[in-house]
């Protein structure tokens, strides 16, 4: 057993629990040098914080799509990164709000925003979208509200369901590009310095903020971009539909 001085110390099973992979899985990543040795008592080796850190973080970027490979050349390039600060440069792009964004609500009164009947495919097709989840014949469960409702909202004002179902996967399609542009520059701007300097403790509270008050800015400038593009887009559009009626006219 650790002693008081080493209390916060577990073995490989608990370790293994905790990172939520197999021990057969810790011992492999402890045999390619993608974690530290543990300490050994006797026979018994004893892990710490930082093991189940770089574990989490291993699991965490193959759930990305990283080869163990890609991941595996990483770490033994910087093998004195912390991981739990990369873990927190990875998580805080998906920081939300910690009230639960899902939504419970009746099934007919989510048909009667969109004005469609109660058995409307429209239901099923969002739900496909991964949009909303049909918990039981009357219930409905809105996994992002803020897209079903407004979604609902444009078919009440006369966009066909089918169009709604084939402008959100578009959307999603051009928002993660421009998601995935924004993430690199930011990582190259803001996060490749702090790492170059040997993640000097005293900055990171200030790397965080940066990221932190750099989403809501990116969001703002995505909306009032849509926005004037959208505008164009509708007067370019009722241009040319003009045009069509004076030429039927001639």
């Amino acid at each position: 057993m650790a002693d008081a001085a080493h209390a916060d110390e577990f073995t490989i099973d608990v370790l293994a629990e905790r990172a939520g992979m197999t021990v057969r899985n810790v011992r492999a990543y402890s045999t390619r040098g993608l974690i530290a040795p543990p300490r050994l008592e006797g026979r018994t080796g004893y892990y710490s914080e930082s093991h189940l850190q770089r574990l989490i973080l291993i699991r965490t970027l193959l759930g990305r799509g990283f080869t163990l490979a890609a991941i595996e050349e990483s770490i033994l390039k910087s093998p004195s990164t912390a991981a739990s600060v990369a873990l927190d440069l990875i998580n805080i792009f998906e920081a939300e709000s910690d009230e639960d964004p899902t939504e419970l609500i009746d099934r007919t009164e989510l048909a009667s925003l969109a004005g469609v009947a109660r058995d409307h495919e429209l239901l099923e097709q969002m739900s496909k979208l991964g949009l909303l989840e049909l918990v039981d014949e009357n219930t409905v469960k809105l996994i992002e509200p803020g897209v079903v409702r407004p979604g609902a909202a444009a078919v009440s004002k006369g966009l066909s369901p089918d169009s709604v179902v084939d402008i959100v996967p578009h959307m999603r399609e051009h928002l993660e590009q421009i998601s995935d542009r924004f993430v690199h520059h930011v990582s190259r701007d803001v996060v490749q310095p702090f790492l170059d300097a040997g993640l000097p403790q005293e900055e990171w509270p200030t790397v965080f903020e940066k990221i932190d008050q750099l989403i809501p800015i990116a969001s703002q400038v995505v909306v009032a971009m849509f926005r004037s593009v959208l505008r164009e887009a509708i007067e370019v559009e009722i241009g040319r539909k003009l045009e069509e009626l004076a030429e039927q006219g001639q």
